[in-house]
């Protein structure tokens, strides 16, 4: 009986048949320079990839672009940060000045300043040092230049991660997030 005269159905089980047993006399057979997958052994081995490095998260103070954005337009700041420092007893917000004539609120010696803790309504002042002045840079400010202040913590009711509004006269950044210190923390 020829092919033509062989029946479909039994024409496809050959065909089956035949396919299947190839393939298993293939997988049968030992895989030299092979991994595991089927790949070759340089691709298929683990060690051959390198582990992904971990990406460094980059932390702010100001939570969302939005507010960075309104913060450099209306008071001419950028860079901000809220760090917990001292082993949490002082609380510093840093800035850079991109606009000197908005940010002259912020370096004003007449606006005390507080930082309102929006958990419990805590305002943190800027102590005053006997020896040393207020915690704060109060020089008419420079386009570029990096400026800061410091804000009593005693009791170390803010902590890393608090919401915190900074207030000086006109001036008000809210929802600031305070970051934990930036030294590295031992393991």
């Amino acid at each position: 009986m020829s092919n033509d005269e062989m029946p479909a159905p039994r024409w496809l089980l050959l065909t089956y048949l035949l396919v299947g047993t190839l393939a298993s006399s293939a997988l049968a057979q030992p895989l030299q320079g092979r991994g595991k997958s089927g790949l070759p052994a340089s691709v298929a081995t683990p060690a051959a990839v390198p582990p992904a490095a971990p990406v460094p998260r980059i932390v702010t103070a100001v939570p969302s672009g939005h507010e960075a954005t309104m913060l450099r337009r209306l008071w001419g700041i950028d860079d901000i940060h809220v760090r917990s420092t001292a082993s949490g007893s002082l609380i510093r917000f840093s800035y850079r000045v991109v606009d000197a004539d908005k940010a002259k609120i912020l370096n004003d010696k007449k606006a005390p300043p507080y930082l309102i803790d929006e958990k419990n309504g805590l305002a943190l002042p800027i102590p005053q040092l006997e020896n040393v002045g207020q915690l704060r840079q109060v020089a008419t400010p420079q386009n570029g230049r990096e400026y800061w202040m410091a804000f009593s913590n005693k009791g170390r009711y803010v902590k890393p991660g608090d919401h915190v509004t900074l207030v000086i006269g006109r001036f008000r950044a809210q929802e600031l997030v305070v970051e934990g210190s930036s030294l590295p923390q031992p393991h």
